[in-house]
């Protein structure tokens, strides 16, 4: 089954955005990889290291990239301090238990390690809706999966106050239909 129009674009807009935030030679784990990893492949080559985990991939190992399929609950098995940038590119939004895996990922960082983050804003709600159910344009199947949607604030609370993280960066994009947010760990 091919995957709904919309999605490659999407995709592409965040990857863009994300992109300039990863280090040349850094040691990267992308949480929620997708089943090719596109993201992880697309900075091989600028990177010392990319893991990618995700319950849709394949385990899988190919010069500096390095996949894992697993199912996101509460543990990271990686060990403490192990990267130097963790991405989650809209994937927090379908966590369950969104504070211990931002606590796992706090974990995993090495101190002055940056989390790098895209989630769908409060607003972006009914549009996704309407472009998965109505226009069939994006994955139902991803929009129905959705637990929570994010503004400015309530990414600064569980990023900040419940988990620890500081240096808090936070933008609006795509016509404040997603959030962009880069937070680091403390040294």
């Amino acid at each position: 089954m091919s995957e709904p129009i919309l999605e490659p674009i999407l995709r592409y807009l965040r990857l863009r955005r994300v992109i300039r935030h990863i280090p040349q030679g850094s040691v990267v784990l992308d949480i929620g990889c997708g089943n090719k990893a596109a993201f992880l492949k697309a900075i091989s080559p600028f990177i010392k290291q990319g893991f990618g985990v995700d319950f849709k991939v394949n385990n899988y190992q190919f010069d500096n990239i390095q996949t894992k399929q697993l199912k996101l609950e509460n543990h990271l098995p990686f060990a403490d301090e192990t990267f130097q940038v963790v991405t989650m590119l809209a994937v927090l939004e379908h966590i369950d238990q969104e504070k211990e895996i931002l606590q796992e990922i706090y974990r995993v960082l090495m101190p002055g390690g940056k989390l790098v983050l895209t989630v769908p804003s409060v607003w972006s709600q009914p549009i996704l809706e309407f472009l998965a159910y109505k226009l069939k344009i994006i994955s139902e199947a991803e929009i129905r999966d959705h637990k929570r949607y994010y503004n400015r604030s309530k990414l600064k609370k569980v990023l900040i106050e419940v988990t620890g993280f500081k240096s808090f960066h936070h933008e609006y994009f795509q016509l404040w239909m997603n959030n962009f947010c880069t937070v680091v760990k403390k040294v």
